[in-house]
């Protein structure tokens, strides 16, 4: 019987996850299936894919009674192991958002790590809470299954003190108060994959924008993080779907004080209400505002540009250069109208469009003669997890 590995990603009101069949040398294979449990606790909806095929749009009943997450990862492994025929799943690994300041690799969760996790809830409230929900919710049902963490924030561990450090009293940065960036997972497994896509050589110098819902640049000099966009949470950098990226705190002053907003609307604005959404009035989705005549939607596109250039120029200037740049994500991989409106105001870095091969989404496109070369990688952060679990479970009992 072939072993696989669970992938999962929990969110406030919904499970993704994906299984991945692991070689007897330990290799992870492309993804046998895959499924979603969206409206969690209200509505709850299934969808998947079985060898990129989708299933049955009949959804088992079972499906319409779960409330919540540890009901999600029981239906889950119930339709895996229906689906999954010949596949036995044998471990579990997870995306977890906050690792803290010292986690630099993934771990096989123990009691006393999941301890760990929990404290630092406060960090990132938003998704450290769901992602160990999902934990206990499969220790709950699996027991005996091994399952691994891997920290979004790790990939960042290393850098420098100073780009960790926030310009407040040093009793706050004993209370956790730094910079730790996100997104560690893809920027993973684009600098994994670049130095095929660039004449086997890893460049020295790396710029990987990383642009969805969620969005965020990383510099990366000979494949280590040295600087990213998002710091303390994942509100800062560059503007996004619905968060508002970086802004003066003196707005939120200005918010408490006049406008008498408290911790929860002044979260409910910055995460939920602002960037793309917020600037357009009409929509958090890049096409959608492309594709309007709207100048508030033409509005929310430029700043989303600017936004981006000017960081791209913060991201160049720790580096002292670019060799080579990465677009990534839902945003950076589709939407080649931004990256032709970004690339075009980069020539003082050295980058020539091919506007032919923008149009066909690359994988390179960038002129032959460009001194820095920009390609559109697809990321796959459950790869990622699907490899480092692999690799962390093949030493534990079975």
């Amino acid at each position: 019987m072939t072993r696989g590995v669970l992938v999962l990603n929990a969110g406030s009101s919904s499970l993704k996850f994906a299984v991945f069949a692991v070689a007897a040398d330990g290799g992870v294979s492309d993804v046998v299936l895959r499924g979603q449990v969206s409206g969690i606790g209200r509505r709850p909806s299934f969808s998947g894919t079985v060898a990129g095929a989708t299933v049955d749009a009949t959804q088992p009943a079972a499906v319409t009674d779960i409330a919540d997450h540890r009901q999600a990862i029981a239906f889950a492994l119930d339709w895996v192991e229906r689906q999954a025929a010949g596949l036995r799943v044998a471990g579990v690994g997870h995306r977890v958002v906050h690792g803290g300041p010292d986690r630099r690799s993934p771990e096989l969760l123990t009691p006393a790590l999941l301890q760990a996790l929990d404290a630092l809830c406060p960090l990132a409230p938003h998704h450290q809470p769901h992602n160990l929900a999902a934990i206990r919710a499969v220790a709950a049902t699996a027991p005996d299954l091994p399952q691994v963490a891997c920290y979004d924030t790790a990939f960042h561990a290393g850098q420098e003190a100073v780009a960790q450090l926030l310009p407040l009293p040093r009793a706050l940065r004993d209370q956790g108060l730094q910079r730790y960036g996100f997104h560690g997972l893809s920027y993973e497994y684009i600098s994994g994959c670049v130095a095929a896509l660039n004449d086997g050589c890893m460049p020295h110098r790396l710029i990987v924008a990383h642009l969805g819902n969620g969005a965020s640049l990383c510099a990366l000099r000979d494949g280590e993080s040295v600087a990213t966009s998002m710091g303390f949470s994942t509100l800062d950098g560059l503007v996004m779907g619905t968060r508002s990226g970086s802004i003066d705190p003196g707005v939120l002053l200005h918010l408490m004080r006049e406008g008498r907003m408290d911790e929860r609307a002044l979260s409910n604005l910055l995460y939920n209400e602002s960037g793309l959404l917020g600037v357009s009035g009409i929509s958090a989705d890049m096409q959608v505002l492309l594709g309007s005549d709207d100048s508030a939607a033409a509005a929310a596109v430029e700043l989303f540009c600017y936004a981006l250039l000017r960081n791209i120029g913060a991201m160049a200037a720790v580096l002292q250069g670019v060799d080579v740049m990465v677009f990534t994500g839902g945003i950076g991989e589709h939407a080649a109208a931004i990256r032709e409106r970004v690339c075009e105001r980069l020539g003082w870095l050295g980058v020539t469009l091919d506007a032919a091969a923008n149009a066909a989404h690359g994988p390179l496109i960038t002129a032959p003669t460009a001194a820095t070369r920009v390609w559109v990688i697809p990321t796959n952060e459950e790869l990622v997890i699907a490899r480092h679990t692999a690799r962390l479970i093949a030493g534990t009992r079975e």
